[in-house]
């Protein structure tokens, strides 16, 4: 690994993106690299001045009693006892269903947010390690039967090459721990890879696109599979890519 690779990957690093494998690369680099080691202490300083740690602020003392004094006064009311402790625990339930809702939905968020990076991370070893296919053919026909017996799922290898996207061929990737097939295209000198993960009680998801690193992801869910298309292109050419590959697997 060289300067320029580390500078890609160091803010991952900081914001505890990158998988075990990528961030023992980087760390082995620094630790020999006297100028990455400074870079990587001033991010780390500047990511520490940006979240410190003291952002509570008390309010004075006499705010609650003059909020209170504009308020009308609240009608008089006599509650039983059982009133009052059925009110608590109705709010409690509230409270803690509404908690878990939260929870679950931060809980998601940060797993795609990861899985994300692991798909970036993978599309950017396959265009540094100089292994961008595994079988490299643009005859879809030889692609697509290459992968039988190597993932539980058949992924779908669609030759776009009339439609501006020339297929390159398709390999074995690994992402989120698992085995994921990796469809290759050229976008005159930009790659695509567009990956493949089986989901099979997954709904179809509408696309959504990100940008991550410098890189665009378009990312949806048809046919029990999850898919992933991330390039250097930019957003409108790999949506184009994304429509246009759809347009064909529903024919």
């Amino acid at each position: 690994m060289n300067c320029d690779d580390a500078d890609v990957l160091m803010h991952a690093l900081v914001d505890g993106e990158l998988d075990a494998g990528h961030a023992r690369e980087v760390e082995a680099h620094i630790a020999g690299c006297a100028r990455c080691t400074v870079k990587l202490r001033d991010m780390r300083d500047f990511r520490a001045a940006m979240v410190p740690g003291a952002l509570r602020f008390k309010a004075p003392a006499g705010l609650r009693a003059r909020i209170e004094g504009k308020l009308p006064a609240a009608p008089a009311a006599v509650a039983s006892r059982r009133a009052v402790v059925k009110g608590f625990a109705l709010g409690a339930t509230v409270s803690a269903l509404a908690a878990s809702g939260v929870l679950v939905m931060v809980m998601r968020t940060d797993d795609e947010r990861r899985v994300l990076g692991e798909m970036v991370s993978a599309h950017l070893r396959s265009l540094q390690a100089q292994h961008l296919t595994d079988v490299q053919s643009s005859d879809q026909h030889t692609v697509k039967p290459w992968f039988n017996g190597r993932l539980d799922v058949a992924p779908p290898v669609i030759d776009l090459t009339a439609q501006g996207f020339t297929l390159l061929g398709g390999r074995l990737d690994y992402a989120d721990a698992k085995p994921v097939a990796a469809i290759v295209y050229r976008r005159r000198v930009h790659v695509i890879n567009l990956f493949c993960a089986p989901a099979p009680a997954a709904p179809r998801r509408q696309a959504k696109m990100q940008s991550l690193h410098g890189f665009n992801v378009r990312s949806w869910t048809e046919n029990g599979l999850n898919l992933w298309a991330i390039s250097d292109i930019s957003p409108d050419e790999l949506t184009e890519f994304g429509e246009k590959f759809e347009a064909a697997l529903r024919q």
